[in-house]
């Protein structure tokens, strides 16, 4: 567990997949006597979550928050809730069916991620009265807003607490890199260019000082990261969108032109190999994500 500032801390997730190390966290909030957890993760790693907050002295968790439902975000809340039954869980309300009875999550998790969503394991129910979902939540004389940013996910949430932003992937994943970040869009399919710009324009206005990223990491520039980010959605739309009037649908070409061109991502070369293969492989969804969009745009 590693202490970003007072009262938060960061918990690795690795899992045991090459390049997924420094990717997956947990974040963990202690404030006003509350044990607060963002994200708790996938299945696979809720033994060592649990392992990590015991050793940190955490007896209770008060409340779970969930940025979204993803695997590698939420897929273990229902097993973590075996261990700590009271818990309450704050999720979109476009989700809590879906945690409920995780059925249709799990088969399409295993259609989108094949052999990363086994690893990542497979997703216990959550019972419908740990569920709720408030745009403001009161606990302890604390104040918790959780603001729609549909994008990333339909039903993706950011939650404000004082001046902390737990951004999940509104701005999309940063690694951090010597003397500065690498900073990539995620925008797999079903992506919508305007709900995801308006998502990120929303979460830049709530002016919060302190950013937390489900992956990966803190951030103290947050005027940087919504600049660089909405920056990145522009060259991505525009190259991709020339790209395909040159007829050339080619993730991998695309890609490199992306790699010569976005500045936020020109820190790739100095990640390590096993996390160039990670991140090559997320930008291609990324990119297929804005060529179904734009692919629809011009079919109509």
């Amino acid at each position: 567990m590693k202490k970003i500032l007072d009262g938060l801390y960061l918990i690795n997730l690795d899992q045991s997949i090459k390049g997924f190390k420094g990717f997956i966290s947990a974040l963990l909030l202690q404030k006003n006597g509350l044990n607060i957890l963002v994200d708790p993760g996938p299945s696979s790693t809720i033994l060592h979550l649990c392992s990590a907050l015991k050793k940190h002295g955490v007896q209770r968790i008060d409340l779970i928050l969930l940025t979204h439902i993803h695997l590698d975000h939420a897929g273990g809340s229902g097993l973590l809730l075996k261990k700590s039954p009271e818990t309450r869980v704050i999720c979109h309300p476009k989700a809590i069916k879906h945690m409920v009875n995780p059925e249709k999550l799990w088969a399409s998790s295993l259609q989108v991620l094949g052999n990363l969503a086994e690893a990542y394991g497979p997703v216990t129910p959550v019972p419908q009265t740990n569920l709720a979902f408030n745009n403001t939540i009161q606990l302890q004389n604390l104040t918790i807003e959780a603001i729609e940013t549909p994008g990333h996910a339909a039903h993706h949430l950011v939650y404000k607490i004082d001046d902390l932003l737990f951004m999940g992937e509104v701005a999309g994943v940063n690694v951090p890199v010597v003397n500065g970040s690498y900073l990539r869009i995620a925008t797999p399919p079903v992506f919508k260019y305007e709900i995801y710009k308006d998502s990120l324009l929303k979460a830049a206005a709530l002016n919060c000082r302190h950013l937390c990223f489900g992956h990966y990491g803190y951030r103290n520039d947050p005027q940087l990261v919504f600049k660089q980010a909405l920056n990145q959605l522009e060259i991505w739309m525009d190259i991709i969108e020339q790209q395909l009037k040159n007829g050339i649908t080619d993730e991998d070409k695309i890609l490199d032109l992306l790699l010569q061109k976005d500045p936020a991502i020109q820190a790739f070369s100095q990640l390590a190999p096993d996390i160039q293969e990670r991140e090559h492989h997320f930008s291609k969804n990324s990119i297929k994500g804005i060529m179904e969009y734009l692919k629809e745009i011009q079919a109509t």
